[in-house]
């Protein structure tokens, strides 16, 4: 065991720096084993691949070794509510327990900060749809008077879609760089430079790729610095990072483009009459593109959308206004810094357009040292994507295993990858292979809670299978006596928006409060569901991860069907289309690992403490009647499982809690035969 594993294990046992400084810390085996590993990880600058089930402390297990290195560590998280709380809560706690006076920093992307030039700009802008907007706008401007680091995380009011966000915020694509008049002001270049002279850099997985990407939005890269990157919610990483490394436009961008150049000219004699026609025209051929998209499915490929001519006509009219656009800030670019940046983000806007139409768009007349329009690669996919009141267009690459390959290997730094969720019963090579790793070194750390005690695991008999006409009628007869038995307390996972809906509409008339999502912002959904103390929360996949109640407010996770990736998912369907050409099994080898994955993450909602008592209810029949059930299950906690009502009772019935879960821990399981 190395210096590094000896001090890291030492800290995190008994008697070690965190057991006397840390209230309610307990020294735990398996949290001693994964610190070693990450350790070791560190010292060679190596791979490693590591499964830390739930209440294994797999934050600590990291943050010990990597305040205790010495090394410049990058630690990137699934999502920013993660991001806030390692920095603000994890990060100090363990570093006070060490008496380590590392510096740290937290570092977000640039649609997180306060953009004094876009703020300005924004001023007096005839652009408030609502009294309310116009009250919100005054206290942002209020907060920017004497907020310290801009991170509009600070202002909790202001919900994460409001659309004052990009009016006082910037993009790559709008940011005026060292031509800003705020430049020596920007919170973003401040929050850069403290992480530059960091030992510890918060980040989220967005940013990490971004830098990856090569898409550093303009201020140098912090990552190469790094002697060791901790990579959190890793089972996330491939998906964010076929994104990162392809590109895409959308309606609204190219609106507030059009907003933004107009915004400029009140500043530049004459420039409004020069762009004004220009503006109205991509305005008005967006309009009519979206209208002639109307009757295509809500996502498609490429050809899909270009087979229907109205589309075809729609985007060549577009790709003319854009460059109509590009031609006239031609004339003014030079009169202001604003309007030379509008004229390059129209400039990349056209570049985008033809990269995604193919070789027979129609192109404008650019100098020679335009940017270089290539045709998709055999790797990428070309799809687009509808909203209510626009659209998306994206090329996604099938594959990023070997850019994420090559990013690592030149980093010549130590890697650890961990999650709640890695395996496919006990294997890591689908999600080592989508990694680019080729020989990781691996570790396994099941969750130590006491599954058999804790626990039970019930699949309701009798129901129809998920595709049969009338399920969701059998589903919620099936639950109602659960949700009886647990009363209310309860967290239901659906597949589809569609059948989160009807069972909304079936469980309206319970006893319980009900709490569904889209009906609330999730934040607050969480917080009443946990303050209610016996609801009933509705979500959908994207409720599968980031839940974390603990205690009895949450004691049932039911799971409607298992969580296959939906048939209208083009970069999926064009990646079993990719397995299947090699004589691969796109079942086997894509979407049966991705479903037990996603299943895993759901189930983990369920026992998130050592004191946690819950039952999963898994309501889809095929994992008995397929063969392939048994992966599944064979990849969950070892739960005691039945197949009878009665014993659901049972384990909530009040008079028998102490002597219940003992007894019937002994009980066998069913019989999967």
């Amino acid at each position: 065991m190395s210096h590094l594993a000896h001090a890291s294990c030492e800290a995190l046992d008994r008697g070690g720096a965190l057991a006397s400084q840390l209230d309610a810390f307990t020294p735990r085996p398996a949290q001693l084993r994964l610190a070693a590993a990450i350790a070791e990880a560190f010292d060679q600058r190596d791979v490693l691949l590591a499964e830390a089930g739930t209440g294994t402390g797999k934050t600590y297990a990291y943050l010990v070794p990597a305040l205790l290195s010495g090394l410049k560590t990058i630690i990137s998280t699934g999502t920013r509510a993660l991001q806030d709380q390692l920095y603000h809560r994890d990060l100090p706690r363990v570093r006070a327990a060490l008496g380590i006076g590392h510096s740290s920093a937290l570092l977000k992307g640039r649609a997180n900060y306060l953009c004094k030039y876009r703020l300005q700009q924004a001023r007096g802008e005839p652009r408030f749809s609502s009294q309310e907007q116009v009250a919100q706008f005054q206290r942002i401007a209020s907060w920017a008077g004497r907020t310290r680091f801009g991170d509009v995380a600070e202002l909790e009011a202001l919900a994460d879609d409001s659309p004052l966000l990009p009016m006082v915020t910037s993009t790559i694509d709008n940011c005026l760089g060292s031509e800003c008049p705020f430049w020596d002001e920007c919170f973003v270049v401040q929050a850069r430079q403290r992480a530059q002279a960091a030992d510890v850099v918060v980040v989220n997985h967005h940013l990490l790729l971004a830098d990856l990407a090569l898409k550093q939005e303009g201020f140098g890269e912090i990552l190469p610095g790094a002697q060791a990157f901790v990579i959190d919610e890793a089972h996330q990483l491939p998906e964010l990072a076929a994104n990162f490394f392809g590109e895409g436009f959308g309606m609204r961008p190219w609106q507030e483009l059009a907003r933004d150049c107009l915004a400029e000219c009140r500043s530049v004699a004459g420039a409004q009459a020069a762009l004004q026609p220009a503006v109205a025209g991509l305005d008005l051929s967006l309009r009519e593109l979206r209208a002639a998209m109307e009757d295509l499915p809500a996502r498609g490929t490429q050809w899909r959308a270009l087979a229907k001519p109205q589309v075809r006509e729609g985007f060549d009219a577009l790709v003319m206004a854009l460059t109509q656009l590009h031609d006239a800030l031609e004339q003014v670019r030079e009169a202001s810094p604003g309007l030379d940046a509008c004229h390059a983000r129209a400039r990349e806007g056209v570049a985008r357009l033809a990269r995604w139409l193919g070789e027979d768009a129609p192109l404008p007349d650019f100098e020679a040292d335009a940017p270089v329009v290539e045709a998709a690669g055999d790797n990428d996919v070309l799809w687009y994507e509808l909203t209510p009141r626009g659209f998306r267009c994206q090329r996604t690459p099938m594959d990023v295993s070997g850019p994420l390959r090559q990013h690592r290997e030149r980093s010549l730094a130590a890697w650890v990858f961990t999650s709640a969720t890695l395996t496919v019963d006990g294997d890591f090579s689908h999600l080592a292979a989508r990694l680019g790793l080729d020989d990781p070194v691996s570790l396994i750390q099941p969750s130590p809670f006491d599954w058999q005690r804790q626990a039970l695991c019930y699949l309701p008999p009798a129901l129809p299978d998920p595709a049969a006409r009338g399920y969701g009628t059998a589903l919620i007869a099936a639950l109602r006596p659960v949700l009886e038995a647990s009363q209310g307390r309860a967290f239901l996972l659906f597949a589809s928006h569609r059948a989160l809906r009807e069972a909304a509409e079936a469980l309206r008339d319970g006893p319980w409060p009900l709490f569904v999502q889209g009906e609330a912002p999730r934040a607050s959904l969480l917080q009443r569901f946990r303050e209610s103390g016996n609801g009933v929360l509705l979500g959908s996949a994207s409720f599968r991860e980031g839940v974390d109640v603990v205690g009895d407010a949450l004691s049932v996770v039911v799971i409607d069907k298992l969580p296959f990736a939906a048939p209208d998912d083009p970069v999926f369907e064009a990646r079993l289309e990719a397995i299947r050409r090699e004589g691969g099994n796109p079942f086997r080898d894509e979407q049966l690992p991705q479903a037990v994955i996603a299943l895993k993450q759901g189930v983990g909602r369920l026992i998130r403490s050592e004191t946690d008592r819950g039952v999963l209810v898994l309501c889809d029949p095929r994992l008995l009647s397929k063969s392939y059930g048994r992966v599944f299950l064979d990849s969950l906690p070892p739960f005691r499982r039945t197949r009878a009502l009665a014993d659901v009772q049972a384990f909530f019935a009040p008079q028998l809690r102490p002597g219940a879960a003992d007894s019937a821990a002994d009980a066998p399981p069913f019989s999967l035969s």
